[in-house]
């Protein structure tokens, strides 16, 4: 099976429909969003239905996605990521808000093989940053490879004899080999707000039966992002920073 492994969208229309244009061309079979569809930018609305008509698609929650919905509170987030949160609040649909209240949380197991979660399998608010993040997090891993979110960086931690190792994947595209007798913790990047100083949109695929792991940038209409950022009053370092990959 074709896996798509994407996440952290954030209410970023343009950076999906980069997406979009990748999965005409590939063939997928699953679809895998590990959290944060919505804040901090301005479509919150159509990411959620663009989303929904994704089949088959698993998907979980991640800490935006909570607090817009009531589940959390924003007292941890900083006050530019708050007001987005509210602005969410306030513009979402009833509809699509429910479907944020009905999300699943992580970490969830997919085929037997694949865990998913947003933070980390431990805590799904737990940023994984670092090898020591990474080997606690195999202590609660129970399947040769477990998809994460949160940090906007494209990552890979393997765990192989009690040894821990960590590669971040620089580059358009970059392609791992699953290696039998070796365990994944792998974040595909972040679509909708990239943080590793490249603006590109990040996604991954994952081929099951090739046993391997390709990861994708995208270009894709950041000004057009920004410019319904700047519309809607959003604070202005969220359109800045997508130009800038922070």
């Amino acid at each position: 099976m074709r896996y798509l492994i994407f996440t952290d969208i954030h209410g970023n229309l343009e950076s999906y429909l980069a997406l979009h244009k990748l999965i005409q061309r590939r063939k997928i079979d699953h679809y895998i969003f590990l959290g944060d569809l919505v804040g901090y930018g301005a479509s919150p609305n159509e990411i959620i239905q663009k989303i929904r008509s994704l089949k088959p698609l698993s998907i979980i929650r991640g800490n935006h996605d909570k607090a817009v919905c009531g589940l959390d509170s924003v007292q941890t987030f900083n006050p530019i990521a708050a007001s987005a949160i509210h602005w969410t609040a306030d513009h979402i649909k009833k509809n699509n808000l429910d479907f944020l209240r009905r999300l699943k949380t992580g970490p969830q197991i997919i085929h037997k093989e694949i865990m998913i979660c947003h933070g980390a399998p431990f805590d799904e608010d737990h940023y994984i940053f670092g090898e020591f993040d990474a080997a606690e997090a195999f202590e609660h891993i129970n399947t040769p490879i477990c998809f994460f979110g949160h940090t906007h960086f494209p990552f890979v931690y393997t765990e192989k004899d009690h040894l821990v190792d960590g590669t971040f994947m620089t580059g358009n595209s970059n392609e791992i080999k699953i290696e039998k007798g070796v365990k994944y913790l792998i974040n595909p990047g972040a679509l909708g707000q990239p943080r590793d100083r490249s603006p590109l949109a990040a996604c991954a695929i994952y081929d099951s039966k090739a046993r391997k792991v390709k990861f994708y940038r995208m270009e894709y209409d950041i000004e057009e992002a920004q410019r319904k950022i700047l519309k809607e009053g959003l604070p202005s370092p969220l359109a800045e920073r997508l130009s800038l990959g922070i």
